[in-house]
């Protein structure tokens, strides 16, 4: 197992008015990767973005897309946005009745497949797809919002979490409510990327936002 912190600003937050700007912010601050919210008003409570935006992205960033589907039927979509630039997809547990498929067909498109479980669904939904999973997202707020206060029981899931995954080498991501407060507690129980959207890009300077959360992560208590 190699598994190594990754920064993941979310673009949820960002200036979308003058999104490739705030992407070559954060970029240059050492973003690991970026990740990118798809929502479609029926899953969640909200509407977002679509392939088009993502293969706009795709044209002026070189750091990795995550983009995560919170939307009912994610299958019918994975093909567009891998063809857009996806390097992961991540689905909800809750929204892929037929989750082993799901993971197996993001792969064959060439993506990194990923499950996301919201604050209410626990992680044994994901016991029979282990060996199918890039990467697991821990939701610690219920999605569909940016700026939402974290919720504290994420941090005994996602070490439930990395203790089913055993060996693997499967990134372990927490999204919702993320700041420099948690940081460190969230590397603590198995984390491996910390997704953070009004954190960074809703500070005076997203570029310091990053280089302090992957300090506070990796601070050694």
């Amino acid at each position: 197992m190699n598994l190594v912190l990754k920064i993941a600003p979310s673009i949820l937050s960002a200036d979308f008015a003058a999104l490739a700007d705030d992407i070559a912010v954060v970029e240059a601050a050492g973003a690991d990767q970026l990740h990118v919210d798809v929502m479609d008003g029926r899953f969640v409570p909200n509407i977002t973005i679509g392939p088009v935006v993502v293969e706009a992205i795709r044209k002026r960033t070189r750091l990795p897309l995550d983009v995560h589907l919170m939307i009912v039927e994610p299958e019918r979509y994975i093909p567009a946005f891998v063809s857009a630039g996806a390097d992961a997809v991540t689905v909800h547990v809750e929204a892929s009745p037929h989750l082993q498929r799901t993971l197996a067909r993001i792969r064959e498109l060439g993506a990194r497949a990923g499950a996301a479980l919201n604050p209410s669904t626990d992680p044994s939904a994901l016991a029979w797809v282990l060996d199918d999973l890039d990467l697991v997202l821990v939701m610690a707020v219920n999605p569909g919002f940016g700026g939402q206060k974290f919720i504290p029981s994420a941090l005994p899931k996602i070490r439930q979490v990395r203790a089913m995954l055993g060996p693997r080498d499967v990134e372990v991501s927490v999204d919702g409510g993320v700041g420099v407060g948690q940081a460190r507690a969230l590397v603590e129980h198995g984390a491996s990327t910390l997704v953070a959207g009004s954190a960074i890009f809703g500070a005076p300077d997203p570029a310091l936002a990053v280089t302090q959360m992957r300090s506070a992560a990796e601070a050694r208590g």
